[in-house]
């Protein structure tokens, strides 16, 4: 089974405002969801753990699985640029994403698809299906990894398929 987490709140969540790589460790009411998250899941031992590089997504893994997460560049949060830190009421954007136009730096969607794609094919191709598999990441990460067993959306909107900070989903390899 894969188990696929979102890291838990940060004040940057908190406040509202785009969460790229300049992000913040997780606070304490997210510290608090991780522990939750923990406990929803307990009883489950993990063959492998994966995590974002991303010190809250990182957190967010170790506080749930009990270990230090592999760490794979492919699960990193989607670079936003100069949108990073933007509060989201001021955001200027073309669909879900900060409008590139506006902001310099913002990494293409298919792109962010393209990697998360990568490393769940390799995940698939290495481990046994009856593997208990954690990973960590971000809004953008895991709803690509739900577009990658529901398929993409119409509308290309992958955050829909993201759980809420602390939260999880379920997925199998076919």
């Amino acid at each position: 089974m894969i188990y696929v987490i979102r890291h838990g709140q940060t004040d940057w969540n908190k406040e509202r405002r785009m969460q790229g790589r300049r992000g913040l460790p997780l606070n304490e009411y997210g510290i608090g969801q991780a522990h939750s998250l923990r406990d929803a899941l307990n009883g489950i031992r993990f063959d492998h753990v994966f995590s974002s590089p991303q010190e809250r997504a990182r957190q967010t893994a170790e506080i749930v699985s009990g270990r230090s997460p592999v760490i794979d560049e492919r699960l990193n949060v989607i670079d936003l640029g100069e949108a990073d830190g933007v509060r989201l009421e001021e955001l200027k954007r073309i669909g879900p994403l900060p409008d590139p136009e506006v902001y310099k730096g913002i990494e293409d969607q298919n792109a962010l698809v393209r990697r998360v794609f990568h490393f769940m094919n390799e995940l698939q191709d290495t481990h046994g299906r009856e593997e208990n598999i954690l990973i960590a990441g971000h809004r953008c990460t895991t709803g690509c990894i739900g577009a990658f067993f529901k398929g993409m959306p119409e509308d290309r909107n992958i955050l829909n398929l993201s759980s809420d900070t602390g939260g999880y989903r379920t997925y199998h390899f076919a």
